[in-house]
């Protein structure tokens, strides 16, 4: 009985850390918004990630402090997928924040596992059963509502706004990576932590480049301390606290229900983007995210359950 007390107490301690994550990946798109009204896409990204390299390499000693450099089978795939993963995605998805809104860009950014179930479909070769297919066609047709706001002439016209069409490409561009990474740790055994660290820190290398030139050509020399934070919130509480905190959800509750965890993300960013950006919330969205949403957990549940 009193194992089974604490068994029950620490699953729920398991789902608060999950709800606090899901707060920060919510967070994210407010910080976003916030960063792209004076940072370009390149110095946002390059000043995110040298934020939290530092914090996720001391997450790598930590963990395994006898493995932490990668040998060179492992350091090519983790340089393709830090470019054409971590890197692309976070250069469209700051694109999206500085033309999109933040309400649009997470409810598009709900339909991520779906898409990552369908190029499994055709890259792994995973087996489809008829209801995950119909998951995969509500979400991508809630995503098609969202970008053309529920507009038939905007969508025959393919008029949408180029911030959302750059959320959709983040979306893809992700959703390749999730699959990358998944046959890479596989094939050269390379640990999430090692993948993580290694990724993020070509990542932060690659956009430097272009935040020395925001630098040096003045580009940076009014930014408010507001979009520093707006910064230091997204390397710090999105992307360092938030990986650790899944993490651990991972180990004690499994990936299954981790994931029904971060469906709620577009929910919370589409409160706060209301509370915090003056954002408006309409009925026709939340239809298009429940769509979405509802296509997700019909791609994303195991065969055979309810």
């Amino acid at each position: 009985m009193h194992a089974g007390g604490n068994e029950r107490m620490s699953t729920i301690q398991v789902y608060l850390l999950m709800l606090i994550t899901i707060v920060f990946w919510a967070g994210a798109f407010i910080a976003g918004k916030v960063g792209m009204a004076e940072f370009s896409a390149w110095t946002i990204t390059a000043a995110r990630f040298w934020i939290a390299v530092p914090c996720i390499f001391l997450v790598l000693k930590w963990m395994q402090p006898h493995n932490m450099v990668p040998n060179r089978q492992q350091l090519w795939p983790i340089i393709g997928l830090g470019l054409g993963g971590t890197f692309l995605y976070h250069i469209l998805f700051f694109m999206s924040m500085g033309l999109s809104t933040a309400i649009n860009a997470s409810v598009i950014g709900a339909s991520m596992p779906g898409f990552t179930a369908l190029f499994a479909i055709f890259l792994l070769k995973e087996r489809i059963t008829p209801i995950q297919a119909l998951g995969m066609v509500l979400a991508f047709v809630g995503v098609l509502a969202v970008a053309s706001n529920g507009s038939w002439y905007v969508l025959s016209h393919m008029q949408f706004n180029a911030g959302d069409l750059y959320m959709l490409a983040a979306v893809l561009c992700f959703s390749l990576y999730s699959i990358g990474i998944r046959v890479a740790m596989l094939r050269y055994k390379i640990s999430p932590y090692m993948m993580t660290a290694y990724t993020f820190l070509t990542c932060a290398a690659a956009a430097t480049p272009f935040g020395v030139y925001d630098a040096v050509t003045g580009k940076l020399d009014h930014v408010s301390m507001t979009a520093w934070l707006s910064v230091a919130y997204m390397a710090v509480f999105a992307s360092v606290m938030g990986y650790l905190f899944q993490m651990i959800s991972v180990r004690y509750i499994g990936p299954a229900r981790t994931s029904i965890f971060m469906n709620l993300t577009p929910v919370f960013a589409t409160i706060m983007a209301y509370v915090f950006l003056g954002e408006t919330i309409t009925l026709h969205k939340g239809i298009f995210a429940l769509l979405i949403l509802g296509g997700v957990y019909l791609t994303t549940r195991r065969p055979g359950n309810a």
